[in-house]
């Protein structure tokens, strides 16, 4: 096999149990770049080599037809030449080079969707819209789903004032140290907030990683939040600690293997999120506090949980959201945003922008010519509203999910910038995220009933 790079060595791709040699071959021009990130696809006229002019004909193949190897040696075509930068951080060629090789493995083995196999699954779907849940008892996903504190009765009231509103769907956030607590147990829990969400005809999409907020994760009890700032006790998974010790890497691995197995063929399970915002720094909180190399060590991970998840072979599609940058053209893509959409099988991404941003992503992504998620939105201060983002994403047949149900221990219906300045002696000008009080009352009830028409749910209950 031969991968087109600037700098000619041989190098090995892992092969199932054999160490397959690979020759880089050197070119004496190297093919256009744009943005320092990605291949051109579209490069003036030049004289190229066989092997590159093999490469740009597999480009124009669906992703999914693409010998993997091959796909994998056209990654790494695009990062030749790298100014050595990998999304902020320094990094040195030949290390990502050999980074992506190892993972040539996971690209043969996995089964991403086809295209036309992902857009059957989301023409049997309704319109997909709800909410990133978590119950107002909670102040994050440990305390959650602890068997202490896993709160069933106040699950199955917040669940039914959703199904209320229409929601048909929750994007609910597990965690890995939950698994390494009490397997079982925590299967058992899992399977009984199923239970209460299939009553209320909600399907949850399960998010396995998440890289935002403390990076400090401890089981146990929780503690308190802190008074007036946004979301002061949510927990990274996997924690600064696991993510840097590489003996760590086997409990994740049966964290992930052992949850998907156990759900991936349950018709109540809607889809998975691998990995929530993995290149979150948490600048604004945690970031001083952050591994250095975090990104880096994302970067190398994601691509091994996305594998882990497909060797359980779900029956749900995988998916990890692009959340920042600019996806206009691939030419702009950060590594990050490609490898996470180019390893899921249904496109999704995150939004908290005015609804003229929204409609401009959307139409960004549409062309990936697969399903659309939108698993974040709606942050009032920020114009992001369900009045100005729900009748796009209706429009388009875009999932939405906003952030938030119903306010309480998370305190995320404070705003981002209580965490410059808390909110101790005022409240804020308005609620940044939730839909309800913890009694049950609309923070709005205009805004209530404007989510009901857009889900259908006020037609019907007119018509009886």
């Amino acid at each position: 096999m031969h991968i087109i790079h600037p700098h000619p060595a041989v190098v090995f791709a892992q092969s199932g149990e054999n160490r397959t040699p690979v020759k880089v071959v050197a070119l004496s021009q190297p093919p256009a770049r744009a943005g320092g990130q990605n291949f051109q696809r579209n490069p003036p006229p030049v004289a190229i080599s066989a092997p590159e002019a093999r490469w740009r004909q597999r480009e124009q193949e669906p992703r999914e037809q693409r010998e993997p190897l091959a796909y994998a040696s056209g990654w790494l075509q695009c990062l030749s030449g790298f100014d050595g930068t990998l999304v902020g951080r320094p990094m040195n060629r030949l290390i990502l080079l050999l980074l992506l090789l190892l993972h040539t493995n996971a690209l043969a083995e996995s089964k991403l969707w086809t295209t036309a196999q992902a857009n059957r699954w989301y023409e049997k779907q309704p319109w997909l819209t709800g909410a990133n849940y978590i119950p107002a008892s909670a102040i994050n996903e440990l305390e959650m789903w602890q068997a202490d504190t896993f709160d069933p009765s106040t699950i199955d009231r917040e669940l039914g004032w959703a199904a209320g509103l229409g929601m048909n769907t929750m994007r609910v956030f597990l965690h890995d140290l939950l698994w390494q607590q009490d397997a079982e147990g925590f299967k058992q829990r899992i399977g009984q907030f199923l239970a209460i969400a299939d009553k209320h005809r909600i399907k949850p999409m399960f998010v396995l990683f998440d890289s935002c907020w403390d990076p400090f994760p401890q089981l146990g009890k929780q503690r308190e939040p802190k008074p007036g700032v946004h979301n002061s006790g949510w927990m990274q998974s996997p924690g600064a600690k696991a993510l840097q010790d590489p003996s760590q890497k086997p409990r994740l691995e049966a964290y992930v293997k052992g949850i998907v197995k156990a759900f991936g063929k349950d018709k109540r399970v809607l889809a998975w999120d691998v990995w929530n915002e993995p290149d979150n720094q948490n600048t604004s909180s945690y970031g001083k506090l952050e591994p250095s190399d975090k990104v880096e060590r994302v970067l190398a991970l994601l691509p091994k949980v996305f594998e882990w998840a497909r060797a359980a072979n779900p029956r749900q599609p995988l998916t990890c959201g692009v959340w920042k940058g600019d996806w206009s053209e691939p030419s702009k893509m950060t590594t990050m945003n490609d490898l996470q959409v180019e390893l899921s099988d249904v496109v999704s991404f995150h939004n908290y922008d005015g609804p003229e941003e929204f409609e401009k992503r959307v139409k960004w992504l549409q062309r990936y010519n697969r399903p659309l998620l939108c698993t974040e939105y709606m942050a009032r201060g920020n114009k992001s509203t369900f009045e100005g983002t729900m009748p796009i994403a209706k429009r388009f047949k875009v999932a939405a999910y906003n952030w938030g149900l119903v306010a309480g221990k998370t305190q995320t219906n404070l705003p981002w910038d209580s965490w410059k300045s808390a909110y101790i002696d005022r409240e804020p000008v308005v609620w940044f995220h939730e839909v309800f009080h913890a009694d049950g009352r609309p923070y709005r009830a205009e805004e209530v009933e404007f989510i009901r028409r857009m889900t259908g749910v006020a037609r019907a209950s007119g018509s009886k």
